[in-house]
């Protein structure tokens, strides 16, 4: 039996409960505890350790794009249970409703710094951003529409891999992509991959790794396999920093790691350099 009883909490409990979710955020590598508009305004960027916070695929139009500027395209395409597979179909309408997205890719014309460009943006909050049948078509789509159009094209990785739910189908979708990939590459047009938090499994193997430029947001995580899957079949103990955007721009896989107030700068750049003189202004 204890000496002392603890004191009864006399605050306002019901205040408590009105305290509205998601107002702060504590920063994973630090600690520091973030008030949800200040993360907002610094890009959703730890403003003590820069520790890169996940975007939405809305979130990340807006930091690249010109105001104004982007046109989606195929917003309506849905996923459909090909293989009748347990639960999914319930699964693809709870993320629709939580998103408000059709399935886990926005794309869509648009310009950087008066450069015109097609653009794809992976959304994580979809189911992981898994690949199926309609993220690969969707990326398909916009990668052609760039073709078309003469215009460069920009993938923003951000991916657990394959969809599973969707079996051979979502395979198919590495095949597709890097043979859209390479049409658009014989008629000397660029494609931009940007790296996110996470870019993984069939993601990684196809698309996200072929790009003419390949950059990468800092500190995030790039590989197939998770990290205690790889240790586990090569039975070797891994190096520091491993499959980090930093490892990967040491061995050779990433060409620069940008961070994000600087992204839009410096795709223009990029977009300058390999395409013709930027769209005049009307």
């Amino acid at each position: 039996m204890p000496i002392f009883n603890k004191p009864t909490f006399k605050g306002d409990t019901d205040r408590r409960r009105d305290m509205p979710e998601g107002l702060w955020h504590k920063c994973p590598s630090c600690g520091e505890v973030i008030h949800e508009l200040e993360l907002q305004q610094n890009l959703r960027v730890c403003p003590k350790c820069g520790h890169h916070f996940t975007l939405n695929a809305s979130e990340r139009l807006d930091s690249v794009c010109d105001s104004g500027s982007f046109r989606e395209i195929d917003a309506a395409l849905e996923s459909v249970d090909a293989l009748d597979f347990q639960s999914y179909r319930e699964k693809v309408e709870k993320y629709q409703k939580i998103t408000g997205l059709c399935d886990a890719v926005v794309t869509g014309h648009a310009t950087i710094a008066r450069h015109p460009a097609v653009l794809a943006v992976m959304d994580f909050r979809f189911l992981g951003a898994s690949m199926g049948s309609v993220v690969g078509e969707k990326i398909t789509r916009a990668i052609e529409a760039a073709t078309a159009s003469r215009s460069a094209v920009i993938i923003f990785s951000a991916s657990g891999g394959a969809r599973m739910h969707e079996g051979i189908l979502s395979l198919m979708q590495m095949a597709k992509t890097s043979g859209a990939l390479a049409l658009h590459s014989q008629q000397g047009l660029p494609f931009i991959s940007v790296l996110t938090h996470p870019t993984t499994g069939g993601v990684t193997a196809s698309f996200a790794t072929l790009g003419d430029v390949i950059v990468a947001e800092p500190g995030c995580m790039i590989g197939f396999a998770g990290p205690r899957v790889v240790k586990e079949t090569t039975h070797q103990d891994l190096p520091p920093g491993f499959q980090t955007a930093e490892f990967m721009m040491k061995h050779g896989l990433v060409d620069m790691i940008v961070e994000r107030k600087d992204m839009r700068e410096r795709l223009g750049a990029l977009l300058g350099y390999m395409l013709a003189t930027p769209t005049k202004k009307r």
